[in-house]
Parts: C-alpha cells; structure tokens; sequence
C-alpha cells in the first residue's frame, strides 16, 4: 500500500514547479506524513523498492521525517540505501541531508 501511494505522490512532486511554494510545501507535508506514519514500513520500503529517483524526491523531507519519528533506525537506513545510488547522492548532495537530519533526533 504504501508504494503506490507514495509513488504518486512522488510523481506529483516532480511535476510541480519548485516556485509554486504552497503546492511544493501542501506537497511534502503529505509526503511526510504517510512515510512518518509507519516508519518500520516506511524502512521496509526504502530498503527493498525506493528508486533512486524517489529516493532523491524524499530526500527534501528526511529531516521533517526525522523529527516526526525520532528514529535513528530511519538515519542508518538512510545512510545503507545512499550506499545503492552513490551517483544520485553525488549529483543531489543526498548525504548533506541525511546529515542534517540528524539535528532533528532529541
């Protein structure tokens, strides 16, 4: 369930212009809150079937996830699934967000 969902949603984000801030940020909030909602699954997904273009797409909200979750095992998947596509995390700076996620663990 939560692959076609969050596939679509993905979809919608790339279609959006990144200066249309309302839809971009009505956009992400939904973004974050399905992936937030069962982070084991949402792991799961990472893990098993994220592309690495979504993969890029999420990386706009690691940290709202982080924050919402608090899950460290969220960061370290994070981090094994940046392993799978060293060239998307080059050309989108994806291990700066991953660290700037971080910040967000109380």
């Amino acid at each position: 369930m939560i692959l076609d969902n969050i596939q679509c949603l993905l979809k919608e984000r790339a279609t959006l212009d990144d200066n249309d801030s309302d839809a971009v940020d009505k956009c992400c909030k939904k973004v974050v809150n399905m992936l937030s909602e069962d982070i084991n699954a949402t792991i799961s997904f990472m893990e098993t079937e994220c592309t690495e273009d979504e993969f890029s797409w999420i990386s706009e909200v690691f940290d709202e996830i982080v924050e919402k979750t608090q899950s460290q095992e969220f960061i370290d998947c994070l981090y094994r699934v940046a392993e799978k596509y060293p060239v998307e995390c080059d050309k989108y700076n994806i291990y700066h967000f991953i660290e700037e996620s971080k910040k967000f663990l109380n």
